[in-house]
């Protein structure tokens, strides 16, 4: 059981690290990066500071998410605890942000899934994977 949280870490750095690659170029897989393009200027529209006067060039959204995702999740998989943790919190306020969007757009609940895994995912760890347990005061 040891095993089990340093292992979901690795696998879901190397999960990010991957799709933030997808984001960041077309060599990966040409239709899926076109599919993401179109995606972000829909995302865009309803990014949440647009309330505030702040919308982002789609472009830029994507490369800008995609670098996050492959940074953190290169951390979150390899990097040591405190970068773990940091990027940790950063993925979570980025797939807070994913399932806003597409709750805001409207799209299918089964469009919501993955992020909403990697989200429980990540509270998962930030709660439980974290090495050394708290002891209660019964102990």
């Amino acid at each position: 059981m040891a095993l089990v949280f340093p292992a979901v870490r690795v696998l879901l750095g190397l999960f990010f690290l991957l799709t933030g690659a997808v984001k960041l170029t077309d060599q990966i897989s040409a239709e899926l990066y076109r599919q993401l393009k179109s995606q972000f200027v829909q995302f865009a529209d309803v990014f949440p500071l647009k309330e505030f006067g702040y919308k982002p060039e789609p472009g830029q959204y994507l490369q800008v998410v995609g670098w996050i995702e492959v940074v953190a999740g290169a951390l979150l998989a390899f990097g040591p605890q405190l970068l773990q943790e940091i990027s940790n919190f950063v993925l979570t306020i980025v797939m807070i942000g994913a399932i806003y969007t597409l709750l805001v757009l409207k799209e299918p609940l089964a469009m919501c899934a993955p992020a909403t895994i990697c989200l429980g995912l990540l509270l998962l760890l930030n709660i439980r994977g974290r090495g050394g347990r708290a002891k209660s005061k019964f102990e």
